[in-house]
């Protein structure tokens, strides 16, 4: 490193008394036994919530793997301070794969496709059968899960070891895995999003549901950047770090991908509603009628126009405040997004909301934070021999 380029001064280590492992843990039980008790009480209940729950922390994993991968395989340095967070998120999804074990459990509950006397009468979904089979379902998820549980865990894991060995070597290695992975995620993401959402109502299809999913998925993730940045600040840690310059980029990409989001988003309406074919066209109808079309039109105000208004203006993105509210907004409306595509499936007449919606949320949240906060604490906050660390602190030292 050259005597001009300003040095990591910052501790790499996260303090015990900011170890919120424990805690997190322990509130996840607590949800998880509660959402037990639900499942006795209401079934069907308990596995809509459990799905949406579950769909919503994976996609933060899922967002967190691409855009690791992606910034291995384009030598990005901008992100390298801040590369361990999503690296961690996603490391434990092998772990996290024994939580779709109660929705394999609640198959028959969940989809109707699983219904023989269902797909028989119906000469679409007999159409559907040599993909929408209950044997082939359990399969495609012991093959999604195995590929990102590889992905996360290596990349992280080489990630450590250069923290170790300093061999600068190993950045190749990680773009090896990065080139394929990249194709073998988006495909199998596609496919997964197809499976767990899209397969709920099996008569309806969209090609455009997968990048729709990555879409929402992605740009969910950059808000919850900025939240756990702005944590690590008010615990006194990276502040010299990841700075200002930083939290602008992690703003800039939150706003490309606002964008990016609302194109697909329309894209795949405009699509559906200009073929005007029955089996697409219902499936918007039945979220454009009664109280599911609050939320629609809540979709357009608050996941697209109020963060495209707001991050346009180069200055909001250097508001902390303005940040911090706008981000809460994005991951509240994934949240609502996700249970806007699935519910309507088990409530038709309109908007619902159960306990078994927070108890879900809450036991799945806990363990996946304390997944988190478990990984952080027993490895350097920042990859701190990773050849762009440089270039990445230099970024905030020349401006």
């Amino acid at each position: 490193m050259a005597s001009h380029s300003p040095q990591l001064t910052d501790s790499v280590q996260l303090p015990s008394q900011v170890d919120l492992t424990k805690t997190f843990f322990g509130i996840g039980a607590v949800g998880l036994i509660a959402s037990f008790v639900g499942y006795f009480l209401n079934p069907y209940q308990f596995f809509y919530s459990y799905l949406t729950s579950f769909t919503f922390f994976t996609s933060f994993a899922l967002a967190s793997m691409i855009m690791v991968m992606i910034h291995h395989i384009t030598k990005s340095s901008w992100g390298t301070v801040l590369r361990r967070i999503p690296e961690t998120i996603s490391s434990n999804i092998w772990i996290w794969a024994i939580f779709f074990i109660p929705i394999l459990l609640g198959m028959t509950t969940l989809y109707k496709w699983t219904s023989t006397e269902y797909v028989m009468g119906d000469p679409i979904m007999m159409g559907k059968i040599p993909y929408l089979n209950e044997p082939f379902f359990v399969i495609r998820q012991f093959i999604y899960f195995g590929i990102w549980g590889f992905l996360g865990y290596k990349l992280h894991k080489v990630s450590i070891e250069m923290d170790k060995t300093n061999d600068w070597g190993l950045t190749a290695l990680l773009r090896k895995i990065s080139a394929p992975g990249i194709l073998i995620f988006s495909i199998t993401v596609a496919f997964a999003s197809f499976d767990w959402l899209m397969s709920l109502d099996a008569h309806w299809f969209s090609t455009m549901f997968g990048v729709y999913f990555f879409a929402m998925s992605f740009q969910a993730l950059f808000p919850a950047l900025i939240l756990i940045t702005f944590w690590l600040h008010k615990n006194g840690l990276l502040k010299n770090t990841i700075t200002k310059s930083h939290i602008y980029d992690l703003g800039a990409w939150f706003f490309g991908f606002t964008v990016f989001y609302a194109y697909i988003a329309f894209s795949q309406f405009l699509l559906i509603y200009y073929a005007n074919i029955p089996e697409e066209t219902l499936w918007f109808y039945h979220r454009l009628e009664g109280s599911w079309a609050i939320i629609t039109y809540s979709l357009i105000a608050c996941r697209f126009v109020i963060p495209f208004v707001i991050l346009l203006n180069r200055d909001k993105k250097h508001n902390k405040t303005l940040l911090i509210t706008v981000s809460v907004l994005i991951i509240v409306m994934h949240l609502i997004e996700l249970h806007w595509i699935v519910m309507p499936v088990l409530h038709y007449s309109g908007i619902s909301v159960s306990w078994l919606d927070i108890t879900t949320l809450v036991g799945l949240g806990g363990i996946f934070l304390g997944l988190f906060f478990r990984r952080l604490r027993n490895h350097k906050i920042v990859p701190v021999n990773d050849p762009t660390l440089a270039d990445s602190l230099d970024k905030h030292y020349h401006q």
